[in-house]
């Protein structure tokens, strides 16, 4: 996670941060939702391919994972609006992910069939950082790589931030992964110089002092 996460800019999270949130927002309430809605940019079925591909990346174990916190929903909707440059990455990528399946297991044809262990072994083998010795998605020179496009987008749908009642990742697992407090970072006393300030309710089991 930290290394994808360290490989996404600054100013590109500043210019589309809006966005993200909206898309968060809408991933959150599809996650949740009764009745989900039809996706915008992926059939049902490639859907499937990448909510399972997003629920390896972070899976689900004794904590949510990718699945539960709606990063297909995230996804879809970032390819329609602050991400449509990735759409190409997406449309080509998938079918490929499936020929590599079908390489690796003959019996199958899609990643969402294989078990936990042969995905991450397909997936292991589009990593451009595994030594596996196998060629990651890469269509070519600057162009983006599936594995880590699909890597960034399940990250940030995972863990963007639902404060403030925005949505975000879904009831924030994310952050519960991470052991987050969703509760305000800057909470009183800050130090001596304030812990009297109106408002303010001691601890009656401490003196007072920071």
């Amino acid at each position: 996670m930290a290394r994808t996460a360290a490989g996404v800019s600054g100013a590109w999270l500043s210019a589309n941060w809006p966005a993200i949130l909206k898309a968060a927002e809408h991933a959150h309430l599809a996650a949740k939702a009764a009745s989900p809605p039809v996706f915008e940019f992926f059939t049902a079925e490639e859907a499937k391919e990448i909510d399972a591909i997003a629920s390896r990346i972070i899976p689900t174990d004794e904590q949510p994972g990718a699945h539960e916190a709606g990063v297909v929903y995230f996804i879809d909707r970032a390819l329609v609006t602050f991400d449509k440059d990735n759409q190409k990455v997406y449309r080509k990528g998938l079918p490929d992910l499936q020929t590599r399946v079908h390489e690796m297991y003959p019996e199958h044809s899609r990643f969402s069939e294989v078990n936990a262990e042969q995905q991450d072994a397909v997936l292991q083998s589009l990593d451009e950082h595994h030594p596996s010795g196998r060629r990651a998605f890469r269509p070519g020179g600057s162009a983006p790589n599936f594995f880590e496009t699909v890597r960034q987008h399940a990250i940030a749908g995972f863990l963007v931030d639902p404060e403030s009642g925005r949505g975000g990742n879904a009831d924030a697992v994310g952050w519960k992964v991470l052991g987050r407090d969703p509760g305000h970072s800057f909470q009183p006393p800050f130090g001596f110089y304030d812990k009297d300030y109106p408002g303010w309710r001691r601890d009656s089991q401490t003196d007072g002092k920071e």
